[in-house]
């Protein structure tokens, strides 16, 4: 298996985007088998450069999360990522966590501060813990044979009151600390990314800042998505998306031409790759990469 940096770095000298597809452990086996028997085998057709499994509220899908990513990379062979977060372990349990990633051959972490318990309230610390990504970054890098990556908030943390700037110099802070990527989290407006960019770009940044895209599935889905993580809905979108309030079907339609246009100028503007957020469903992602020409 390969370190994502050094996936980036050879993609960048052939002039070609990184492209990676993200999952989410399900809640039932039923679930468990749909994604590891249909869905992880039909993306994986398209050849993504990486696949990343994230890690539920509250570390609550730990063996599941590095259960996936393993059998992605032993029965695909191909590089795939575990999210790991902060939230409700002590430093020792996470270094645990970091030796079983690495018995099982797994070189990708992506360092997450993490949502609370149930996904909601506000973040508390665990004693013998770590509160703050950057210090989640640290450990890992100290630890070592992990190529690390963070996430990064164009438009800005929900719960950073000081302004995106100021989360913005504290993502530098956490790249600083050891981290050799970063993944956005969902946006709908270009300008966001492109700002985010450059601001980080002006600052000295030099790793790859990957555009997290999710393709709209449901008017009712991506509205709670939004909610939550902060994003805004520009108004044209948000006009569109309550003309298919009650047709998913449609809507995941639009959403498939919204992402392939987005996609279009992101790729334009010479980002270094595409990381979707696949939701775990198959149709919308592999359309996109059709329309784009990158599903080989």
């Amino acid at each position: 298996m390969q370190f994502i940096r050094d996936i980036h770095a050879r993609k960048a000298a052939a002039g070609q985007p990184v492209v990676s597809f993200e999952f989410f452990p399900p809640r039932t086996e039923e679930g468990d088998r749909t994604l590891l028997q249909k869905t992880i085998p039909a993306l994986i057709q398209l050849k993504p450069d990486y696949c990343s499994v994230t890690y539920g509220a509250g570390g609550s899908t730990r063996d599941k999360t590095l259960m996936i990513v393993d059998r992605i990379q032993r029965e695909h062979g191909l590089t795939a990522m575990s999210h790991l977060t902060c939230v409700n372990a002590t430093a020792e349990e996470l270094r645990a966590v970091l030796q079983q990633a690495k018995t099982l051959g797994i070189k990708n972490i992506l360092a997450l501060r993490g949502d609370p318990p149930g996904g909601t309230g506000d973040f508390v610390g665990t004693k013998g813990g770590f509160e703050y990504s950057y210090q989640l970054v640290q450990f890992i890098k100290e630890i070592g044979g992990f190529s690390i990556g963070t996430a990064g908030f164009p438009e800005g943390h929900i719960a950073c009151k000081e302004g995106r700037e100021v989360d913005w110099d504290r993502l530098k802070a956490k790249i600083d600390c050891g981290a050799d990527f970063v993944l956005t989290q969902l946006f709908f407006s270009n300008e966001d990314y492109f700002r985010f960019r450059d601001y980080l770009v002006k600052k000295g940044v030099k790793v790859p800042i990957c555009p997290g895209i999710i393709p709209v599935m449901s008017a009712t889905q991506i509205k709670r998505f939004t909610a939550l993580c902060g994003a805004e809905l520009p108004k044209p979108l948000l006009e569109e998306l309550d003309k298919y309030t009650d047709n998913d079907e449609a809507c995941a339609d639009f959403g498939i031409e919204y992402a392939t246009r987005q996609c279009e100028e992101l790729l334009r503007g010479g980002v270094p790759g595409l990381h979707f957020y696949t939701l775990n469903k198959v149709r919308s992602t592999s359309q996109i990469l059709e329309n784009l020409r990158l599903a080989q």
